[in-house]
């Protein structure tokens, strides 16, 4: 059974949003992905606490290529720590699911396989 996924991830600069949208849509590890600007990020770093607007990025992914597509982000972020998370789907509309598994580099997996 196939596992849909949310995936989050952030960055201070808008060319680095954009080369990751890119570049995870063109491998099929994402089907969709959204650039929210600006959002105002608080966060410890370094002892400190930091403020910095950011893009936020929400990808549609599956569980099951989460750990290549957090790859290549690393691959392509600004970050030293870039935020990689993915939390899980527990509901999907069908029409909205099968459009996913047809632009993921995974298809769908019949339940009673």
């Amino acid at each position: 059974m196939n596992e849909p996924v949310l995936v989050f991830t952030t960055t201070n600069d808008e060319s680095i949003a954009r080369k990751i949208a890119v570049t995870l849509l063109q491998r099929r590890l994402c089907a969709c992905t959204q650039i929210i600007s600006t959002v105002r990020s608080f966060y410890w770093w370094k002892g400190k606490i930091e403020e910095d607007n950011e893009f936020l990025l929400i990808l549609k992914s599956d569980k099951s290529i989460f750990n290549k597509l957090s790859e290549v982000i690393r691959e392509i972020h600004n970050y030293s720590v870039p935020e990689i998370v993915a939390i899980p789907v527990s509901n999907m509309g069908f029409e909205y699911r099968k459009w996913l598994y047809e632009n993921l580099s995974i298809k769908e997996k019949d339940e009673n396989s």
